[in-house]
């Protein structure tokens, strides 16, 4: 079993919280559905200019994992042009 972590830093268009969460859910539920992966907020909760947000997949293959993720990254930048990826890291156990 291999476990892959994608860890992603964003700079968000947003000038509160409210306008924040929007962005948050929506990109971590549209990666769940198209991904299957489990995904969530996992830093800087309270800045409403960046977002911290974190990807697990768990598969048998540990290239099929890391694959999955990096395709995850990509899909990010092409879906959410409005949003600015700071720093991205993969991370396999």
């Amino acid at each position: 079993m291999h476990v892959c972590v994608l860890q992603v830093s964003l700079a968000l268009p947003c000038h509160s919280l409210k306008g924040k969460r929007g962005i948050v859910k929506s990109v971590l539920s549209r990666a769940r559905n198209r991904f299957n992966v489990s995904a969530a907020e996992v830093e800087r909760q309270d800045d409403p200019a960046t977002a911290e947000l974190g990807f697990v997949t768990v598969s048998s293959s540990k290239l099929y994992a890391r694959q999955l993720l990096e395709k995850l990254e990509e899909w990010l930048v092409d879906e959410r042009p409005d949003v600015e990826i700071l720093a991205a890291e993969i991370e396999d156990w």
